[in-house]
């Protein structure tokens, strides 16, 4: 099979976001009882979709960043104009239940006639429109929602669907135009900002921290910088990792303050680290080269220190070589990967390199009252080559917070894209679109869930019956959790009370994202359990997996078939087992295996309508 030709990458010249245009929409407005004025049910309107927003965002930090999905369904009292709660839901994790169905059942019947609140439009990850099916089922009335999917693949496409079941849905800037809805707006627009960066200018939102004495440096002139903030002010630095696909810092910050660059705060998610070294002149031991407790990246010139690398690649740090090392195509890379958010938490030179790139979006400073002083100390940001104080960039949306005694000032450098959504009409596909595909037409990438595509992945929320160790037939949320450690996995088999344990942990994973990690380091941890023959028998497990998924799904099926004659590249740029990988050197096991079950079923149709032939 031809592997996929390596996606374009962005030329270090500043990308201009990607309008969402629109036809304008002529506003609706809707009845309200007497004994509710407009402004009263604009104000509780407001106020649940504030709700709806600060729910989404409960996942933060405990999972990989992913589309925050809230919906808090409201009723009115019967004795009086206010409405009140009945249920409420956010999408935990990729691959898990979505929120519009958890709000539905926590409501039950309370939801008939009900309204519900969505930050967002909802984003299929099933493939049959399970968040649209829940609201429906569950007799909602009314929908409200904050913003549009900013993928084009996705968007307007549940709004459509509620309303051709007759349910009413009223969008804040289309049919909500209330100066009322300003602050619900941004709180909807905050909490999935990395998704709208993502999707407007094609590189993960990026956040730049630092912490600063109240002279500007960020270390003595000796370099030492332990600690220039204080304990809470680090305790909010572990929440931003925790909310961060991957952590960027440059050569010297390995050097001199020897990292381990974790979320310690919490059990849960873990960044991926990744250090930005032009000759890889790093030290041969550094807490960043124990992957046990985190993934780490080199990113790297072409063939800088092969021998080092080599080392690097033998303590499990992955190296990816560049042309020319420069923030915007380490940023084009993280988007390949299908992140949403990156943190950089590196010196002047890389901060200033990557905001000259303008692949920064926001700004965390973290100020101590402190005073170092000294001529060669450090400052935050190197040369921007800016010789007039006009010259500044003034941060957007400014908010200051104390922390103990440190101030905490952010802001963001380039505004939170589409302020004010317009929808494009049917036939209009801009050319800068960022959905529309790298690859030629004939070949299928999908990678993440909510990617056209997205339910062939192993990580979709679609539970399959599978026996276990014991042969017993059990329930598995996803593929991922299947494959990762029950039945014939890696470390069932082996009589060890550890394997066991290990088996339980994956069972009670809440995540196919949870699951995968858990595997991953648990045999990175203890090598010894492995079976030994599982490398020839996982290609079987994910397969079987597959077809039962597939068997069981049929608007899977029908998925499926439609993508005959076209190639299925898994598109990470990093499994190069399962994946295509970065440059198409990927075996791309699961686009294989998905092609070789579309053959069978094909095979199985044609026999079928050959036999129907024969028989009349």
């Amino acid at each position: 099979m031809p592997p996929p030709p390596r996606p374009p990458v962005a030329a270090p010249a500043p990308a201009a976001p990607c309008p969402i245009r629109v036809a304008p929409i002529r506003r609706r407005l809707h009845a309200v009882p007497r004994a509710v004025s407009v402004a009263a049910s604009h104000a509780h309107d407001a106020a649940f979709l504030r709700r709806a927003a600060d729910v989404a965002d409960r996942s933060a930090g405990l999972t990989c960043p992913h589309p925050n999905f809230g919906c808090v369904i409201a009723r009115p009292e019967p004795d009086g104009p206010e409405a009140r709660v009945v249920g409420e839901g956010f999408l935990y994790a990729q691959g898990t239940r979505c929120a519009e169905l958890l709000a539905a059942e926590e409501a039950g019947e309370r939801a008939r006639g009900a309204t519900a609140y969505l930050n967002l439009e909802p984003g299929d990850c099933y493939g049959d429109s399970t968040a649209v099916s829940s609201l429906v089922q569950a007799g909602i009335t009314r929908v409200v929602v904050g913003l549009r999917h900013p993928l084009k693949h996705l968007r307007g496409k549940a709004i459509q669907s509620l309303r051709s079941e007759g349910i009413q849905v009223d969008v804040v800037g289309e049919d909500l135009q209330s100066k009322l809805f300003k602050e619900a707006l941004t709180s909807c627009l905050i909490v999935n900002a990395p998704l709208l960066y993502r999707a407007a200018f094609r590189v993960p939102f990026s956040v730049l921290k630092y912490a600063m004495t109240a002279d500007g440096k960020i270390a003595a002139s000796s370099g030492h910088a332990s600690w220039v903030s204080g304990r809470a002010s680090r305790g909010r630095v572990f929440e931003l990792r925790g909310r961060s696909d991957a952590v960027i810092v440059g050569g010297n910050t390995v050097r001199r303050d020897d990292p381990r660059l974790t979320a310690r705060h919490v059990k849960g998610h873990v960044p991926v680290r990744i250090v930005m070294s032009q000759t890889c002149n790093l030290p041969e031991e550094a807490n960043l080269w124990n992957v046990h407790e985190a993934y780490t990246i080199v990113a790297t010139q072409r063939g800088a220190r092969r021998d080092f690398q080599k080392k690097l690649a033998m303590k499990g740090v992955e190296v990816v070589e560049f042309d020319m090392l420069n923030p915007r195509d380490v940023m084009s890379y993280c988007y390949d990967r299908g992140y949403l958010s990156v943190l950089w938490e590196c010196g002047g030179t890389l901060s200033a390199a990557a905001i000259s790139a303008r692949v920064i979006h926001k700004v965390y400073a973290f100020c101590a009252p402190k005073i170092i002083g000294g001529v060669t100390a450090p400052t935050p940001v190197g040369d921007l080559g800016m010789n007039q104080m006009t010259q500044a960039i003034d941060l957007i949306d400014v908010s200051y917070e104390q922390i103990d005694r440190d101030m905490l000032m952010s802001g963001f450098i380039q505004p939170i894209p589409d302020l004010s959504p317009v929808i494009p009409s049917a036939d209009e596909i801009p050319s800068d679109d960022p959905e529309v595909s790298p690859y030629e037409t004939n070949i299928i990438s999908f990678y993440k869930t909510w990617d056209t595509f997205g339910a062939f992945s192993n990580f979709s929320p679609h539970p399959i019956d599978m026996p276990d160790e014991k042969g017993d037939c059990l329930t598995w949320p996803t593929v991922e959790h299947y494959y990762q450690f029950l039945q014939a996995h890696k470390f069932v088999g082996v009589d060890n009370p550890q394997a066991s344990d290990i088996v339980q942990e994956i069972k009670q994973a809440r995540s196919p994202e949870e699951a995968a990690r858990i595997g991953r380091t648990r045999q990175r941890e203890f090598p010894e359990l492995i079976r030994p023959d599982w490398e020839s028998m996982k290609i079987d497990v994910m397969y079987r997996a597959l077809k039962c998924k597939f068997s069981t799904y049929a608007h899977l099926t029908e998925m499926l078939l439609s993508t005959a004659g076209s190639v299925l590249v898994e598109a990470s740029p990093h499994d190069l087992f399962w994946g295509g990988g970065r440059e198409g050197e990927g075996l791309n096991y699961l686009g294989r295996l998905l092609m070789q079950l579309r053959s069978e079923i094909l095979g199985t149709v044609r026999t079928s309508a050959e036999a129907q032939g024969q028989e009349t």
